[in-house]
């Protein structure tokens, strides 16, 4: 990360480096002598934790600036979704036939990064959430065009690395579910979601109430494979039941291919992108 010193103040970086040189006494080393800023054990504990809060906010914004990216596409979908390629050693014969869309994936990426080029990588720039499958997919495909491309990995209890097509610059990890869910959607001007499990579930729909409430504007909301969204979410019967207003279910629209998405986003006009919310 670069840093523009703007201040005479001596710098923190030096203060901690200068520190790791200090005689070691009993007085050094006490936990209580490390500097706070320096000091894991103290960032860890539970008292900090609106410090790692604004830590994890803060860093993404402060790289999404340096690098100079004003709006992302985000891609949503399931990490278990195989490649063409792998799709023979699939669990099960569903997700071997869903194998189709990260070629999808791929593919729209591919288009979607060819804009971001084009407007110098701080348009259109690809954002998943780092790992394998659907997201793989996407990186992959903004590799390939030559562009740029975000991965937004999260710690999680088995071991994982972000996959290899994400832009190492823009590589991501964090602690917080939702501060990397404010992330994936601050910049958005496209939302596109692919098959995937919970915690594609989770991000679609999280996005689709920040929108319904008026909290999010709205943007090009594409669900890749209509048959899947349909067999899974009874879209009808919410709104029959009137939990949600028959208007929510054009908050979104069904794509097929890279191609159509793609001609929906240049497409998309003002009429498609009001703001305004329906009375409930």
């Amino acid at each position: 990360m670069k840093e523009d010193r703007r201040n005479p103040l001596r710098d923190a970086n030096i203060d901690r480096d200068t520190a790791k040189h200090v005689p070691e006494t009993p007085q050094t080393l006490s936990p209580s002598y490390r500097l706070a800023f320096a000091d894991d054990a103290f960032l860890g504990r539970d008292e900090l934790r609106p410090v790692r809060l604004q830590l994890e906010l803060l860093k993404f914004e402060m790289l999404m600036a340096e690098h100079g990216i004003d709006s992302t596409v985000v891609l949503f979908g399931g990490a278990r979704i195989p490649s063409p390629a792998e799709k023979a050693n699939a669990r099960s014969d569903t997700l071997a036939d869903l194998s189709r869309f990260y070629e999808e994936a791929r593919e729209f990426s591919r288009l979607m990064t060819r804009k971001s080029v084009a407007s110098g990588n701080r348009d259109f720039v690809v954002v998943t959430g780092g790992g394998p499958g659907v997201m793989e997919a996407g990186n992959l495909g903004a590799h390939q065009e030559g562009g740029v491309s975000i991965g937004l990995n999260i710690v999680l209890p088995h071991e994982q690395a972000p996959n290899p097509y994400v832009t190492p610059d823009l590589a991501f990890n964090f602690h917080y579910f939702a501060i990397r869910k404010m992330h994936f959607l601050m910049r958005a001007c496209a939302i596109c979601v692919f098959p995937g499990g919970f915690g594609t579930l989770d991000e679609l729909f999280e996005t689709l109430t920040l929108i319904q409430t008026g909290r999010m504007q709205r943007v090009p909301m594409l669900l890749f494979g209509r048959e899947f969204w349909e067999r899974i979410i009874n879209w009808e019967a919410l709104a029959d039941a009137g939990t949600i207003s028959r208007e929510d279910l054009d908050l979104f629209r069904y794509v097929e291919s890279a191609a159509e998405a793609a001609d929906v986003i240049e497409n998309w006009g003002p009429a498609e992108a009001r703001s305004e919310i329906p009375d409930r």
